[in-house]
């Protein structure tokens, strides 16, 4: 019987693989009570958690929130400006704070040493909602989302393509790993993960029958996958000339139509959101006019085609975070 009651959630390498599939499992059958109605509320009626966000976000936000609210959950949401976290007060003093008076905490923010020391001293469960190495509840939504799709987990065929070398490429490589998938890394050779995560990935694939490949060819990458996946290229507030090299490097990587004829013909295209595919947006125009693409990571007609599943993953982050919430509190 898997129990984990009390257990911070920071990073997939902390789990095994039975207790990531109960997670997901977990989700699953919660997100089938919500869809027929049926009510969740006294699982945890009457307890409270604060969502500390240094870094914004649209999913992850109102995805811990109706988490939350759907377990009978109060929420008291601290904005990059509501916090002292690290600037007036230490994350260690912060911790022991919050930790007085919430039954569990989220962080979503910048280096994973935060999340970890908050864990050490808060003394109730924490839980990471993004940090700069790391984004293991998107991994719950992700995989949940797989196998809705695809109908497995293990033996799945997944590329990502882009910079793999912070969060998204990481945890990815680390789920694939942990499950059993097939984790190929499309990008330029200067965006792969960092070595040493590759190292520990490798020995825990070595248990699961996970493999690891790593390609600067986009044929070869793509070929026969089940699963193509991007994310943005850059994030708001880096410097132009940022924007330019990661443009130059990575525009060969971008997820095109050619690259999904490529994959299986039943193959699905993710996206952890949001994304840069047209001209709708400040930042696409932005770069529109400074660079004159109107397409980044993905193409507009990936985006919205028949493949894409981005909705429904991005709707999966609120069943997986509260199947997270629910399991640990």
């Amino acid at each position: 019987m898997i129990n984990l009651k009390g257990r911070n959630f920071l990073k997939l390498l902390d789990f095994t693989p039975e207790e990531i599939l109960y997670l997901v499992d977990l989700a699953a059958d919660l997100k089938d009570k919500k869809k027929k109605g049926i009510l969740t509320t006294d699982m945890h009626k009457g307890k409270n958690i604060a969502l500390i966000f240094e870094k914004t976000s649209t999913r992850t936000r109102c995805s811990f929130e109706v988490a939350a609210h759907d377990l009978g959950i109060g929420t008291t949401y601290l904005d990059p400006k509501a916090s002292q976290i690290g600037k007036k007060e230490s994350i260690e003093d912060t911790a022991q704070v919050l930790g007085s008076m919430f039954e569990g905490i989220e962080y979503r923010g910048f280096e994973q040493t935060k999340v970890e020391t908050l864990a050490k001293f808060a003394g109730v469960p924490v839980w990471n909602g993004l940090t700069n190495e790391f984004h293991p509840t998107q991994m719950l939504a992700d995989v949940l989302t797989i196998r809705e799709k695809l109908g497995r987990i293990k033996g799945v065929k997944l590329t990502y393509m882009g910079d793999a070398r912070y969060n998204m490429g990481n945890s990815l490589m680390v789920v694939c790993a942990k499950l059993g998938m097939h984790f190929t890394a499309c990008t330029s050779k200067k965006y792969f993960p960092e070595q040493s995560l590759i190292d520990e990935c490798l020995e825990v694939a070595k248990t699961t029958g996970a493999t690891l490949t790593f390609t600067e060819s986009v044929e070869e990458g793509t070929k026969d996958a089940d699963v193509i996946y991007t994310d943005i290229w850059v994030s708001m507030g880096e410097p132009e000339e940022v924007w330019k090299e990661r443009i130059d490097a990575l525009l060969p990587y971008q997820v095109n139509a050619k690259a999904m004829a490529n994959a299986k013909k039943e193959a699905v295209f993710m996206h952890c959101l949001p994304s840069y595919h047209n001209l709708e947006t400040e930042v696409g125009r932005e770069v529109y006019e400074k660079f004159g693409l109107a397409e980044l990571e993905v193409t507009d007609e990936v985006f919205k085609g028949p493949q894409s599943v981005v909705f429904a993953e991005a709707e999966n982050r609120m069943h997986t975070i509260k199947a997270v919430i629910a399991a640990t509190l």
